[in-house]
């Protein structure tokens, strides 16, 4: 399987192509939230997603039996309601042969730095 065009589709939110990357027994586990998928209704949540989506890679580790992805996505209309939406996500993605088996993904919102680190004038930024 190739993990970066799965992450495009995921992206792209192209439900037809998503469907082939999951093994029948996938879960995905969203860790933030709580929440337990299985892979159609993984497919589901985030294809009706709303909003339209972009994202990249920043870093593609291998693991013994799959990934670890770290990744930005951000909200390709930047103006919709005056607030520009963007997230980065790990997913540390178990593969069963050619198939997707279970991920585990832990997502943050980007934004600055809280005042009071900024007021202690301490970290620079990353880029």
């Amino acid at each position: 399987m190739e993990i970066t065009a799965y992450f495009q589709d995921v992206v792209k939110q192209d439900a037809q192509k998503l469907k082939n990357y999951f093994a029948k027994d996938a879960k995905v586990l969203w860790h933030n939230t709580n929440e337990c998928f299985t892979a159609e209704e993984f497919i589901r949540a985030n294809c009706e997603y709303p909003g339209s989506w972009d994202g990249e890679i920043e870093i593609l580790t291998p693991m013994q039996d799959g990934w670890i992805l770290a990744a930005r996505v951000w909200e390709k209309d930047l103006a919709q309601n005056g607030k520009e939406a963007s997230f980065h996500v790990v997913s540390f993605v178990h593969m069963q042969g050619e198939k997707i088996s279970r991920i585990d993904e832990y997502w943050g919102d980007d934004g600055k730095a809280p005042q009071w680190r900024l007021d202690k004038k301490i970290g620079t930024p990353i880029r």
